[in-house]
């Protein structure tokens, strides 16, 4: 391989139109994938058509260097990891091209995610029906090279069975198309002078010969076995018409599809679409005493025809306790099961179901298997799918080095086969005294099985190689295959020789040599596949670094494990049309450095690499950081909780010690003090920042935004118009202590007025306790130690006021939900149990008034008949750490005020960030993907309502209409 591959890509730039990416940072995004495999690439292109492609093609061929096609980066065996040049074909590609819904097909670029084809497909009665549990980011293109499945395989088989047609460049630059060929269209195919004759006729020379065919037969999986993905499918082509008389037609896409990007390029995909499901829908979640049962009770719930059967056994259903986003999710669960089958029905009428469930129930019951039958419907069915969903990433909160690896996680066997194989690997995992995690796809006879082993230790490196091969002959037993739908990549492609023998091996060998003579795509990967246990993720038996931190991350065993956590599963990079909050700068950019898996995956490579005294000091982690909104959203939607915002902010505390802070994050971090100078004379200071030119030079010395207006302070502070306008009605026998926040005290001061005055009439006395700045300002910063300051000083303050009986209520919701989220990382070790304690009993306003209400303290006669229409932004932290559903509750105790959420995620301003000028143009895109249009899109009397300061600018700044705090609407409503 070259070694001055940066100088050569200059002549690669002249003729490609795509990006390129030789940086370290940049390449470092792409040295791990899902899977546990680790290597650094050359560089990373990202081609915006295939004449992109060809150029690219060409150029590796040229210099010999390796591709690797990539999309989202979730396979779980080590595809998209090498050394050459990675396509990433996921930013440009994406179109859809055609669309024939009468003949129902469609024709895609590979970077299309499958949910947005899917959103666009329903519109006409269609989806496209194989459904991997990544649909929400996952691309057509790594559909194809896995051969993907997903949960209703059932019923709609693979990607392969799907797959019509492809357009690809093959490795000497040439644009082929493959569909399907009656034997006469194989035969002039075979007659095509260059690579693509050669292609037909090694393939016409590999199975032209009935021995071999025959050989192939014998050692491949069971046909019977739907979810078979390993080498090449050769073995589906051995029944078309050339080689078999009245066979179907033959089509080069059986092979393409589950050959990793090893082949060719795919620029093109045609695939086959089906009706939508019928609209009813249940699911029976048969709650299991053991595993052993659930084994056998999925051959009953198959006879009765269900579209899934999946299983999650208990370590993931504890682990998703732990989950903000999941917890919500278990509603359904009942005791403390062994494992859930999770089994779907789809009929015309609800009745059909119900007769259907009642009967496989009391087949179970007589059978003696499961405790519990809950039957789910409606919207409760999406919830129920999530928490299977989220079963991957959630297996990374598993505290310590020891993890459920992907190493076997793939086997395929009959369903009916089922029991026996899972004795006898029980007995393999008996004999190696290991731990296992079951999940998955338990219908089609696939169940994902993840021994816990340590890959930091050589012993457990060893082991994890001895299991792969130890279950490998055990799954060649029952004629099961080794890789169902995750594919080979670098973890199972040295299994192969074992599973079909090595003469059927040299076949796929003979295909590999044909189709890319030079082995420039992606090679190692099913052919001449290196060692399981080499190019790993982690140097096993190296020693872990300590490193002290502010926060506290004991509960994860320090910052590193924690990053670790991310297992590269991608939930971060869904689009906004999919919704969540996750992660706004991925979704306004779809570059893979601003997701929150590149920022995970930067952070633990430097801090187990650094040789310096501060691993945190590379300019390269500031690089990736620097887009993070800290919007919070990755805590709470993240499986693997992956909170970056967290620990984004204690990197920028260690790195502004050796490169010093900032001017600009200094004045951010201090508005409070500055405020409370400008305070004196609010006047003065709202002049200053209102005129034109005065506040332009403010904005240039500290780097603002030009276009960004600056808030102004309110005519009073709310502290002294509160100790003005006490209420002395000594009626009130409720007290509540509000926390007059950095905001609310100072620019926002008349919506806390309006709280209180709420407040009062509701029947409350408000106190504002003696506190100090809640530290978000320092928090967002990095500037922790003087954060701790503030925290520890409002902790010694507030505990023991702050109770039950007096909650500490907040208004700003990134001030209040501080003592919830921070204060007990943060706070000193002798202080940890009172700010838990007072954490307890905070509340956002929202929160309060409305679980007030619904416990009766008031009534909605206190408020107007008048009808309005609300359309409400949530704020990131509630989002994240609380919910917006109290929000709409408490806006829709009038009795006619109807409310309805934006679906928006961040609004972009995220702080001081949107206020930033290199970050303005981000935060306004932010702001443009859906809150912008659904603000501009309202009727001129609907109210725009929004908790949080940042999102009131922002959405000023970014439509010219003013939103109001839920309180102001509650407030103005009292008759």
């Amino acid at each position: 391989m070259k070694k001055d591959i940066h100088i050569q890509t200059e002549a690669l730039k002249q003729r490609f139109e795509g990006e390129i990416y030789a940086d370290e940072s940049s390449r470092l995004q792409y040295a791990t994938d899902a899977s546990a495999y680790r290597e650094i690439p050359l560089l990373v292109t990202r081609p915006r058509h295939k004449n992109d492609i060809r150029e690219l093609v060409l150029f590796a061929a040229k210099e010999k260097i390796p591709v690797i096609p990539r999309a989202a980066g979730t396979s779980l065996a080590g595809q998209v990891v090498g050394n050459g040049i990675v396509a990433d074909i996921s930013k440009h590609m994406t179109k859809i091209l055609e669309l024939n819904v009468q003949e129902q097909w469609v024709r895609v670029e590979p970077g299309l995610v499958l949910d947005e084809l899917n959103m666009e497909l329903a519109q006409h009665g269609l989806f496209f029906g194989p459904e991997t549990s990544t649909s929400s980011r996952c691309m057509i293109g790594g559909m194809v090279g896995n051969n993907a499945c997903g949960a209703h395989s059932l019923i709609y088989g693979s990607t392969r069975d799907h797959t019509l047609a492809v357009k690809a460049i093959l490795s000497d630059g040439n644009e082929v198309e493959f569909d399907s060929l009656d034997e006469k269209a194989f035969a002039e195919k075979c007659k095509i002078d260059g690579l693509e004759g050669d292609i037909y006729r090694n393939i016409r020379s590999i199975l032209g010969d009935e021995a071999r065919r025959e050989a192939i037969r014998e050692a491949f999986p069971d046909p019977a076995i739907k979810r078979r993905n390993s080498g090449y499918a050769l073995d589906l082509l051995i029944d078309t018409a050339p080689f078999n008389a009245g066979g179907m037609d033959f089509n080069f896409c059986k092979l393409l599809a589950g050959s990793e990007g090893t082949l060719a390029f795919i620029t093109e995909i045609k695939l086959n679409l089906v009706p939508l499901p019928p609209a009813e829908k249940g699911l029976v979640c048969m709650h299991c005493h053991s595993l052993e049962e659930a084994f056998k009770a999925n051959l009953i719930a198959l006879k009765y025809k269900p579209g899934a059967v999946e299983l999650m056994d208990s370590s993931i259903l504890g682990l998703t306790r732990e989950n903000l986003t999941q917890q919500k999710n278990r509603f359904f669960i009942q005791g403390d099961p062994a494992a859930i089958l999770i089994i779907e029905f789809a009929r015309n009428k609800r009745e059909e179901i119900l007769s259907i469930t009642t009967t496989m129930e009391r087949e179970m019951r007589a059978a003696g298997f499961g405790y519990h039958f809950p039957l789910i419907h409606g919207d409760d069915i999406k919830k129920v799918w999530a928490l299977r969903k989220a079963g991957l990433g959630v297996l990374s909160n598993m505290p310590g080095d020891a993890r459920p690896v992907s190493v076997i996680e793939d086997t395929a066997v009959k369903p009916e086969d089922l029991p026996a194989y899972m004795s006898d690997f029980s007995k393999l995992l008996k004999k190696h005294r290991l731990e296992c995690v079951y999940h998955a796809h338990i219908g089609s006879g696939e169940l994902h099985l993840r021994p816990l082993l340590n890959l930091k230790d050589k012993e457990d490196v060893g082991l994890f190689k001895t299991i792969a091969f130890e279950s490998a002959k055990l799954v060649k037993k029952y004629r099961g295959s080794i890789s169902g739908e995750h594919g080979d990549g670098r973890l199972r492609g040295a299994l192969i020789p074992l599973m079909i023998g090595a003469a059927n091996y040299e076949l796929l060998r003979s295909a590999k040599q044909c189709w890319d003579p030079l082995n420039i795509f992606n090679p190692g990967k099913i052919i001449d596949t290196a060692e399981i246990n080499t190019s790993l993720r982690y140097i096993p038996g190296r020693e872990i670094p300590e490193i002290n931190t502010f926060f506290d991350f004991s509960g994860d065993k320090g910052i590193l494990r924690a990053a670790e956590k991310c297992n590269g599963s991608g939930d971060c990079r869904k689009s906004f049309l999919i919704g969540g909050t996750m992660c706004p700068s991925y979704m306004a950019t779809r570059d893979e450095k601003n997701s929150t898996r590149a920022r995970a995956n930067i952070l633990r490579e430097f801090l187990t690499n650094s040789k310096k005294k501060n691993p945190f000091n590379h300019r390269e982690i500031y690089d990736i950081m620097d887009l993070c909104l800290s919007c919070k959203a990755c805590k709470s939607e993240c499986p693997s909780n992956v909170d970056i915002t967290k620990y984004k902010a204690e990197f920028l505390q260690h790195y502004y010690d050796e490169q010093g802070t900032p001017l600009r994050t200094r004045a951010i971090a201090w508005i409070g003090n500055l405020n409370s100078l400008g305070a004196l004379f609010p006047g003065l200071y709202n002049i200053i920042v209102r005129n034109r030119i005065l506040s332009g030079l403010l904005k240039k010395m500290l780097g603002f935004a030009p276009k960004r207006s600056i808030p102004v302070l309110y005519r009073t502070t709310l502290r002294k118009w509160l100790r003005k306008n006490s209420n002395t009605n000594h009626s009130l026998n409720k007290k509540v202590f509000l926390f007059a926040d950095e905001f609310t005290n100072f620019n926002d001061a008349g919506i806390g007025i309006k709280g209180v005055k709420l407040l009062h009439r509701l029947g409350y006395e408000v106190i504002i306790p003696n506190h100090k700045f809640s530290g978000r300002t320092f928090l967002s910063k990095g500037l922790l130690r003087r954060a701790a300051k503030l925290a520890n000083q409002n902790v010694r303050l507030l505990s023991g006021l702050v109770n039950n009986n007096a909650p500490l209520v907040g208004i700003e919701p990134s001030g209040i939900l501080t003592f919830r989220d921070e204060y007990p990382e943060l706070v000193e070790k002798d202080l940890i149990n009172k700010a838990k304690s007072i954490a307890e009993h905070c509340y956002t306003i929202d929160e309060f008034i409305a679980r007030e209400f619904r416990d009766g303290a008031f009534s909605k006669k206190l408020f107007s008949l008048d009808e309005r229409k609300i359309l409400l932004h949530g704020h990131c932290y509630q989002k994240a750490l609380s919910s917006v559903t109290p929000t709409i509750e408490m806006l829709q105790i009038p009795e006619n005020f109807s409310v309805e959420e934006i679906k928006s995620g961040c609004c972009g301003m995220a702080g001081s960030f949107g206020f930033e000028k290199e970050h303005f143009e981000l935060s306004m895109k932010v702001g443009e993907m859906v809150l912008f249009p659904a603000v501009r899109q309202a009727d001129g009397d609907v109210i725009i309502a929004a908790p949080g300061t940042s999102c009131r600018h922002q959405i000023l700044d970014g439509t010219g209409k003013k939103a109001k705090h839920p309180v102001e609407i509650l407030y103005e409503a009292l008759v």
